[in-house]
Parts: C-alpha cells; structure tokens; sequence
C-alpha cells in the first residue's frame, strides 16, 4: 500500500482508538529506537484525552482504519497572547507512508491553527528522517533554530 493515495480522514483522538494508538506509539518508539516507560506512556494517553490538558491528539483513519496519529500539546508564549502548538509526535503505519495521511494529519492541525488563531505550530525531526522531511518541506522551510537538551535524571 506504500505510496498509494487514498483519502485520510482526520478526526480526534477517542477512548475507542485506545489499542489502535498504543500499536502504533509501539512502532513510533521502535522507529525511533526509543524506550519510554509504561507509566509515560498511560499518562500521555490520559493527557491526550483530557479536554482540560494542554495535550490533544489527531488520527487519521483509511478506509475507517487507524494509520496514523499527531500527538500535540498547546504552549503559552512570551511573545503573543496566543498559543503556539507544539507537534509532538506524528507518525504513519509504515506500510501506508506515501499515501496522505501525514499531509492530512498537518492539514487539519494547520486549520484547527487558523480557526483558534494560534501563534504557529513547530516540531522536531531528525536531520536524517528524509521520509518525513519531504512531507515537513511542502508545509514549512526548517529553521536555523538550534536545540540543546539537558537530560535530567532520577
């Protein structure tokens, strides 16, 4: 199915799409070569469903399916009285990339964007990730931003 396009429709995260997300969020992690505890992981959830939370989610469904998620957290700014969206994590079934869902997934973020006059949207990926970079190009020019990390452990 790589690389066919078949109309993604984009909805919100539901208690329904509780197995379907945490299959992919599995795959999200392998991808990414990632470890992240149970704990965080239920609490994302939690948080993603929680219409008093910052956090909020997206998922794209085909042929009433789910291939993809957006996990988004709103931030306040020092710089507007707007919000700034944070995209956390997208990701598309790898088995149905190249087929839309991502480009569906960040069209409806950009217009939730517009119809809550939020500031901007932003996200992270790594300068390797050519798969998700070609899609990240037809939405936004990368920035000459420069992260630092400070891990802080227990």
């Amino acid at each position: 199915m790589t690389g066919t396009q078949i109309s993604a429709r984009v909805r919100p995260l539901c208690a329904a799409d509780e197995a379907d997300w945490r299959k992919l969020w599995a795959d999200y992690l392998d991808f990414y070569g990632a470890v992240v505890a149970e704990e965080a992981t239920d609490y994302s959830w939690k948080r993603l469903l929680d219409g008093g939370d910052p956090m909020f989610g997206l998922v794209a469904e085909v042929e009433e399916v789910i291939v993809g998620f957006a996990n988004c957290a709103l931030q306040g700014s020092s710089w507007s009285v707007h919000p700034t969206c944070h995209l956390e994590d997208l990701f598309v079934a790898t088995h149905r990339r190249r087929g839309g869902a991502g480009r569906a997934m960040l069209s409806e973020l950009i217009a939730l964007a517009r119809l809550n006059e939020w500031r901007a949207i932003y996200w992270h990926t790594r300068r390797d990730n050519r798969t998700a970079r070609r899609l990240y190009d037809r939405f936004a020019t990368a920035d000459d931003v420069v992260r630092y990390t400070v891990p802080i452990t227990r």
